[in-house]
């Protein structure tokens, strides 16, 4: 009988070997050391810090928090202090900050380095989505090198001997790529990493990333870069290292409502088999626990109003999930959610079928949405104008936070 754990893996990684020793580094951001060098991407309404801190029981590595506007956070916003909130046993601790104005991003870091304790600051210039892209913001700030420079510059000024990264995607669109720029920006500003989404964000989550894209970024520039786009399984992580020689992975919607994930990557970074993924049962007794810590850190109302989205991702593939899907996404209580899990087959085991299933993002694309005149002057640094009142501020984030 062969000692080596049955693996399950979709057919295109039912063959990839796992780490061989001394294969893989540690990802070094500037004094920190990530291993196994694998960063939970920062996604709104997703990596708040109960999620966060699930994810970090299964598994090592850096968890970054959804993206925290600078103007919510400088105006003492509420819900943007919880989203930018932790706890003492988070470390290394991860904040993405988003901004378009250098005095706010300046200002706001200053204070997260001085006042929060953080150890990593992630900045957001890749977030496709319309409410952003048309404030100038996200995915649209890359188009013009010069406020990039401005932005990162005010950053990494202010952030000390914390280390600085920042996202990007390929660009709007394959007219208008942006990744190379934005590569020599990060560089010269001083950023200790660069992120890159293999998809320009006309094509949000649609088709395959493009791989080719970050491998071409690794050998342009000198500072470590981050691989996302496409990592559903372990193995699809090692494949991407050994494609483009980044030096570590971002990982996105392959964890949601799947946080052992991490767990595996750790594994076969370590160059073992994973263990197979949970049964329903187990998913069970894990949603269970991931709904408990919602509704500690939102309160009981707002906590299983988050958690409804996730009931979808962690039962999505199993035999007739479909058939109460409708029921989950209403659920108003912990109670009321298991009595509906449970009348599915609790003894199935995870599905091949699920693991490379689309969760949160379909396959549609979109036209960006930018503010009038854009595009007119690329050389303009002038940062565009953002919500400042706090109302406006308070709608932003609950948009973004899918509160």
């Amino acid at each position: 009988m062969s000692d080596v754990p049955a693996r399950l893996a979709s057919p295109l990684n039912r063959e990839v070997p796992p780490a061989a020793a001394g294969e893989f580094e540690p990802l070094g951001l500037g004094s920190l050391l990530v291993w196994p060098p694998v960063v939970l991407a920062p996604m709104a309404g997703v990596t708040n810090y109960p999620f966060r801190s699930l994810c970090r029981e299964f598994g090592a590595g850096l968890f970054v928090s959804e993206m925290i506007t600078a103007r919510g956070y400088l105006m003492g916003n509420r819900l943007t202090h919880l989203l930018a909130s932790s706890s003492g046993d988070e470390r290394p601790r991860s904040i993405q900050v988003y901004g378009s104005d250098p005095i706010d991003v300046g200002e706001m870091v200053r204070r997260l380095v001085g006042e929060e304790d953080v150890d990593h600051i992630d900045m957001n210039f890749g977030c496709p989505v319309p409410k952003v892209t048309r404030a100038g913001g996200g995915s649209a700030i890359p188009v013009k090198p010069r406020l990039l420079a401005r932005l990162v510059r005010a950053a990494v000024a202010n952030a000390g001997e914390v280390p600085v990264t920042i996202k990007v995607r390929k660009g709007l669109s394959d007219e208008l790529e942006t990744f190379r720029g934005a590569g020599r920006v990060a560089q010269e500003e001083g950023c200790a990493a660069i992120g890159l989404h293999g998809r320009t964000a006309a094509e949000l989550y649609s088709g395959e990333a493009d791989w080719s894209a970050i491998g071409e970024l690794v050998r342009a520039v000198d500072i470590p870069v981050l691989g996302n786009g496409d990592i559903w399984e372990p193995w699809d992580a090692l494949r991407m290292m050994r494609a483009t020689g980044c030096a570590g992975v971002i990982v996105g919607r392959g964890c949601l409502g799947r946080p052992w994930l991490f767990r595996e990557l750790a594994e076969v970074f370590e160059g073992r088999e994973p263990q197979l993924p949970p049964n329903l049962a187990r998913i069970v007794q894990i949603m269970v626990d991931h709904a408990q810590r919602l509704c500690d850190f939102f309160g009981p109302v707002m906590g299983m109003r988050q958690m409804r989205k996730w009931c979808s991702w962690y039962t999505k593939g199993f035999r007739g999930s479909a058939a109460v899907r409708g029921a989950l996404n209403r659920v108003e209580s912990i109670e009321e959610m298991v009595r509906i899990v449970n009348t599915l087959d609790l003894d199935e085991d995870f599905p091949e079928t699920a693991l490379r299933a689309h969760r949160a993002k379909g396959n549609k694309t979109q036209r960006v949405t930018l503010p009038e005149g854009y595009l007119n002057d690329l050389d303009d640094d002038t940062p565009p104008k953002s919500p400042h009142s706090a109302e406006e501020i308070e709608a932003w984030e609950q948009t973004l936070s899918g509160g």
